[in-house]
């Protein structure tokens, strides 16, 4: 057991969210919290930011956070260790296989085979990977703020 000047070191899982802040990501920690009245359990959400120097997170990611053992700021309390999922790139942890929402990506496509493949059907295999449309669609690594106030005439779209 840590004695009182000690503190356990916690890791959480989390997923990556726009941040304002320099060299740090907000993450959303998902956490399940008891109703008594009726004796279920109901998802909620911590948002913590955790310190990131490196940038290696992208919006979206799921990450791995570790609690620092002193606060860095008074909003950065925990630093990413590592980015496990990026975004997209869902792996079956024990089989190492990628994962379409519940499915095997093997699985869906023996099924297509099997039942015929629509003409509309997304084709993994000739997916490009993530980092392709930057600056063409993908503006989650641009620096961004928070909007004040709405401008219909200001339609920047790194606003927060």
């Amino acid at each position: 057991m840590a004695g009182p000047g000690k503190q356990a070191l916690r890791y959480f899982l989390g997923t990556c969210l726009p941040s304002v802040k320099q060299n740090a990501v907000k993450v959303s920690v998902p956490r399940l919290e008891l109703d008594k009245n009726i004796f279920m359990y109901f998802k909620e959400h911590d948002f913590v930011y955790a310190h990131d120097p490196n940038q290696k997170c992208n919006v979206g990611d799921v990450v791995l956070i570790q609690l620092l053992p002193e606060k860095l700021t008074r909003l950065i309390t925990h630093k990413v260790v590592d980015v496990i999922y990026p975004l997209g790139d869902i792996v079956d942890p024990i089989t190492g296989k990628k994962v379409v929402v519940s499915k095997y990506r093997d699985d869906v496509k023996e099924t297509n085979q099997l039942f015929g493949e629509s003409k509309d059907a997304f084709d993994y295999d000739k997916a490009p990977p993530r980092g392709v449309m930057k600056d063409k669609r993908d503006f989650t690594y641009q620096e961004t703020y928070i909007k004040y106030h709405e401008d219909p005439n200001d339609q920047d779209p790194y606003g927060v």
